[in-house]
């Protein structure tokens, strides 16, 4: 805004009395635009650098940036700033940085994953420890899993938050006998229910995709129709009972699919039409998108593509949609460790295993472009080659914003076995 000029009079030798001076009116008009002027600057400042950090910094949430603003969520990270970085985890952990569902998966071997649950309760909404598993016994069922469940720390979770927990189950019973038997089927869902209403669960996370594909039934339309029906019934089944804690909800059913391993579905992957079939029934689809590679194939967990790839075999172009929504988009805070020379080996990997390989070899990290993950190699005291895959700030962060992009949820395998400062980002 250009300053007002003052009134220009002819020279005169008493200068001081030629000047004519703006009127009181004047000069508070003035001031009142020179404030309107600086206040409408600073807040095209502030609007600009907050448009900036939204749009650069690839967080869910464009209201916390302290995470970001530590540096780390970035290729080019080496050793030591994981090592130093990890022990800074944000004391406030209360607040849910990502928009949408986050299922988290607890493992009874590691324990670590039951105080991550209690210590970051409120990032998550979905808990599923993994504890059941429901088998045939002859010409009958049994539901195994009870010893495992720990009453005293779900009672710890609801006293610190809202998070539902939702055991998973494994279906391992006989699938031909128990998808073509109306009275198996009932035995089915009357166990899982029944235990959901004693042990006062909010529902559960089944997984059966798997096993039918493994005993090849999903290839037969018949059974196949069979199977979607049993996961209808179940759902039906668990959505009649009221929560106790709250009797305007109803027990949960979220269910297990895996990724196809190809461009093209084949006939025991679970599909869009599939998806579409239950959807009534289902309250969540927990999507695994990680395994991608093993020791046989060694590689990325799980390289962005296929991810996106797989989200849009299944919805297409249903972005953000009520479907979209369902989706809990897999990843993984697990690592593997492939031993490259000396035939195929290696494994999986905790953030322990990964810290303390860090510590003793001292590598340089890698960020591979195409998978959007960061790896390195080291020769073993027996002179042979790894390779080593294992999340990342940015590894996540980029998955975070692809779960975004769709206005997916999120699961994650499984947080005992992430490294701290993982949880910062969600």
């Amino acid at each position: 805004m250009a300053k007002k000029r003052e009134r220009r009079v002819a020279p005169s030798s008493n200068r001081g009395q030629d000047r004519v001076e703006p009127s009181g009116q004047l000069r508070d008009a003035n001031r009142q635009h020179i404030v309107t002027f600086v206040l409408f600057f600073c807040v095209a400042v502030a609007t600009a650098m907050l448009a900036y950090r939204i749009k650069y910094a690839p967080t869910a949430n464009p209201t916390d940036y302290a995470f970001y603003e530590r540096g780390i969520v970035k290729p080019d990270v080496n050793y030591q700033e994981i090592l130093t970085e990890n022990g800074k985890v944000s004391e406030n952990t209360s607040g849910r940085h990502f928009a949408y569902p986050v299922l988290a998966y607890i493992t009874p071997w590691n324990s670590k994953g039951y105080d991550m649950a209690k210590w970051f309760n409120s990032k998550f909404t979905h808990l599923s420890p993994i504890w059941y598993d429901l088998k045939s016994q002859g010409n009958s069922l049994i539901l195994e899993g009870r010893h495992n469940a720990d009453m005293g720390w779900i009672s710890d979770l609801r006293m610190a938050g809202d998070a539902w927990v939702l055991p998973r189950v494994v279906l391992e019973a006989f699938p031909a006998e128990l998808l073509t038997k109306k009275k198996q089927r009932s035995k089915a869902i009357n166990l899982i229910v029944n235990e959901c209403k004693e042990m006062g669960y909010d529902g559960i996370v089944l997984e059966s995709w798997s096993r039918w594909a493994a005993y090849r039934i999903l290839h037969d339309p018949s059974l196949r129709n069979l199977a979607l029906q049993f996961i209808k019934e179940l759902g039906d089944a668990l959505h009649g009972v009221s929560l106790e804690r709250n009797d305007k909800q109803w027990l949960q059913l979220v269910y297990v699919i895996g990724p196809p391993h190809s461009e093209k579905l084949q006939p025991h992957d679970f599909g869009p039409k599939d998806l579409q079939s239950v959807d009534d029934a289902v309250d969540g689809f927990s999507l695994m998108t990680y395994d991608f590679s093993g020791p046989n194939n060694p590689g990325p967990n799980a390289p962005l593509k296929w991810i996106h790839s797989t989200l849009q075999l299944l919805l297409g172009t249903n972005k953000n949609s009520a479907l979209a929504r369902k989706i809990f988009l897999g990843i993984n805070f697990y690592g593997n460790d492939f031993v490259l020379t000396g035939g195929p080996g290696g494994g999986a990997i905790t953030g322990r295993d990964y810290l303390s390989l860090l510590e003793k070899h001292k590598p340089e990290l890698q960020w591979e472009k195409n998978s959007a993950e960061h790896l390195f190699f080291y020769s073993d005291d027996e002179s042979n080659y790894h390779a080593v895959f294992y999340p990342s700030p940015m590894s996540i962060s980029v998955r975070l914003e692809e779960a975004r992009k769709w206005g997916c949820g999120i699961s994650i395998w499984e947080i005992g076995q992430g490294l701290d400062y993982f949880f910062d980002l969600l």
